[in-house]
């Protein structure tokens, strides 16, 4: 299963692809580290984030999406912008997206370890919550499977 961890930082979209393979992980390279928005106020840019970001997920044959979590209010809360990249996000078709919490993160984590250290990986410092996301995401036995149940959202039976 090939995934991408996404860390959303002001106007940026940081991500970090992780394959894994029974109990072998690897990072494959991508032509693409990070997104950024200038204005998203203006519509064609935020369809053309999505767009982009959905190219590049079929690319490189991308099974889920994992976003990183951010608070909605307090100190740390996201700002407007990481929301409406969160919805773009959100809105892909082509592949299942999941928001992980920070808690969530750490105590995946805490049950399994990154094998290696994070400087090891090649990958920038930028990416490293991204890149933790993604691993603990691929850690949790039932999500490394890739089943999911197909669920309703609105609660009626198709």
């Amino acid at each position: 299963m090939r995934v991408c961890g996404v860390e959303l930082k002001g106007s940026e979209a940081l991500i970090s692809l992780l394959a894994k393979s029974g109990e072998l992980f690897d990072i494959p390279d991508c032509r693409q580290v990070r997104f950024t928005i200038k204005d998203s106020d203006d519509q064609h840019q935020m369809r053309y984030f999505q767009q982009a970001f959905a190219k590049l997920m079929q690319d490189y044959k991308v099974d889920h999406v994992v976003i990183r979590q951010r608070p909605h209010k307090g100190k740390f809360a996201g700002g407007a912008v990481g929301f409406k990249m969160e919805g773009a996000l959100l809105a892909l078709t082509d592949v299942d997206v999941t928001i992980l919490t920070p808690s969530a993160i750490k105590e995946q984590l805490k049950k399994t370890p990154l094998p290696i250290d994070f400087r090891e990986t090649g990958l920038k410092q930028f990416q490293e919550p991204a890149f933790t996301t993604a691993f603990a995401f691929l850690s949790q036995p039932e999500k490394a499977k890739g089943s999911r149940p197909e669920e309703n959202p609105w609660g009626s039976k198709d």
